[in-house]
């Protein structure tokens, strides 16, 4: 059954709702979000009819597309899924689906070259290997870096939608750290994903508007709020994570010159994938190469840093050379006093 561009807009709208367990999603809610995603999409500002909702929720239901959602309706007034790992995404894609992915495909070809672009190659293959195993039903043959237990990604389109339109969160937010969660409202500013964690950039409307990076798995719920968004006038949102490793940092934090040494076996692992894009070469030695980069100095460059183990040394400055040497004699601290765990360990499992 032909389905037009529209409709398809309404139903991953309603499945990204229904799979938002932290909110109770009334008709008038799903009706609400196919309006503004309909306005997004495709500039259509007339809203979405009642009728059209509960039809495309039958269709969702029903087998004419394929999705057989099991959409059910709790207290005579809540929609959601009584399967809460289901998502109309999970199915094999239909013909149409492979239609349009082809055509985006296609589309997205014409720009590979294009250094302004360079950031869709991975895009594409990525895509083009999808639509190559769905039509041949056979194996990947490009297996990209995944993580299937992530958790957070449901936020991310919510976060962009109010990032474009300018609108407020309320944020209930726990870190690691924390004993408890907190709520409050945050104004979002930027999405950044670093080594397949995602996370968000902007202000807290809390007493001085401190400046926050929220990791998205440490959200608990997320509702747009009607306090007023907080513009950002305080930092070049371009730039801001140009010099530093990961995300941690404060706007007012200053880069510091990194130098170290990295054995001959390892240097061309950090030659050829430098761990900064300010990183270069000031010495070369028989034994290895010494090599420097402009950072912030924090728990991710350390991360980076002390996984190298034995095959790096850190010259300066003196405050990380230290912090380094401290972290590997807690490590070797460990192995000489923590007992053997009692536990069965096999061998290639």
């Amino acid at each position: 059954m032909p389905v037009n561009r529209n409709a398809l807009i309404r139903y991953r709208t309603i499945d990204n709702c229904l799979r938002n367990r932290y909110k109770k999603w009334t008709l008038e809610d799903l009706i609400d979000a196919c309006s503004d995603a309909l306005y997004e999409f495709q500039g259509i500002d007339k809203g979405v009819s009642r009728r059209t909702v509960q039809a495309d929720i039958e269709m969702m239901r029903s087998n004419k597309l394929g999705y057989e959602a099991p959409i059910i309706v709790v207290d005579k007034r809540y929609y959601t899924y009584s399967d809460k790992n289901y998502s109309i995404t999970n199915i094999p894609l239909n013909h149409q689906d492979m239609q349009v992915l082809t055509e985006v495909s296609d589309l997205l070809k014409q720009f590979k070259g294009f250094n302004h672009f360079a950031d869709l190659n991975e895009m594409v293959s990525k895509l083009e290997d999808k639509i190559y195993t769905q039509k041949t039903q056979g194996p990947p043959l490009i297996d990209f870096e995944k993580n299937d237990n992530l958790k957070g990604l449901e936020w991310i389109e919510t976060i962009r939608k109010a990032i474009v339109t300018k609108n407020t969160m309320c944020v209930t937010y726990q870190s690691f750290k924390a004993r408890e969660a907190s709520t409050f409202c945050f104004s979002p500013y930027l999405l950044k994903e670093y080594r397949n964690r995602w996370f968000v950039l902007g202000v807290s409307h809390a007493r001085y508007l401190p400046l926050l990076t929220l990791a998205l798995d440490r959200i608990q719920t997320l509702e747009e709020h009607a306090d007023a968004y907080r513009e950002n006038t305080a930092i070049d949102l371009a730039t801001y994570y140009n010099n530093c490793i990961g995300v941690t940092k404060s706007p007012n934090q200053k880069d510091s010159q990194v130098v170290f040494w990295i054995d001959k076996e390892n240097a061309p692992y950090v030659i050829t994938k430098p761990l900064h894009h300010t990183q270069q070469i000031l010495k070369e030695e028989p034994e290895g190469k010494i090599l420097s980069m402009r950072v912030i100095l924090n728990f991710e460059l350390e991360r980076e840093l002390l996984g190298f183990g034995a095959k790096i040394k850190v010259l300066g400055p003196p405050i990380l050379r230290k912090r380094i040497k401290e972290q590997l004699q807690k490590a070797l601290d460990n192995y000489d006093t923590m007992p053997e765990p009692e536990i069965d360990l096999q061998e290639g499992e």
